[in-house]
């Protein structure tokens, strides 16, 4: 099964967003959706196409409302998710493989903001669609990813976050244009 994250800006309750709206509603219902990161939709798909698919359809929300979309497609990586513009190249064979795990983007992963204690989302709906261990998932609710740092990877290792104290991270591989940009 490949994996989609939609993680959600800053200024926005992303979940609310995406089902208070018919069209994108109806592109989801299908879905079981999770919380796999705060503010974020994560979702299980059949395949690599079907992924990029529904990203695809889902581009007019993604454009408003979603910083960073990431694919999980396991035949690529178990661990490492890919940006939408890597998905999609993968998905059309357009990507070689030294410049398919070479530019990363990798985020923090902490616990969840300190000024939603309860583990409820701004409008007061209970969180808990992320079982524990699911992605940044654990039994106080999704971690929050934070600050992401590009970094190129060498020697087939992947460098170490620096740019504040965590404990985890998440790893997102991205094309050269995106790395640049």
């Amino acid at each position: 099964m490949t994996r989609v994250c939609l993680v959600g800006a800053d200024d926005v309750n992303l979940r609310y967003e995406l089902l208070s709206r018919e069209t994108a509603r109806d592109a989801l219902a299908t879905y079981d959706l999770r919380e796999p990161f705060e503010n974020a939709v994560g979702l299980e798909t059949v395949s690599l196409g079907a992924a990029v698919a529904l990203l695809n359809d889902l581009n007019w929300y993604l454009v408003r409302f979603v910083d960073e979309a990431m694919v999980l497609e396991p035949s690529v990586s178990e661990s490492e998710w890919l940006s939408r513009e890597l998905a999609t190249a993968v998905r059309d064979d357009a990507v070689g493989p030294d410049e398919l795990a070479r530019f990363l983007k990798i985020y923090g992963l902490e616990p969840a903001s300190a000024d939603d204690p309860d583990g409820s989302d701004p409008d007061g709906a209970e969180r808990g669609d992320a079982p524990a261990g699911d992605d940044g998932a654990d039994s106080t609710g999704p971690k929050r990813l934070v600050e992401p740092m590009y970094v190129t990877r060498t020697g087939g290792a992947v460098p170490d976050y620096d740019l504040r104290e965590v404990e985890e991270t998440v790893v997102e591989r991205v094309t050269e244009s995106e790395f640049g940009a």
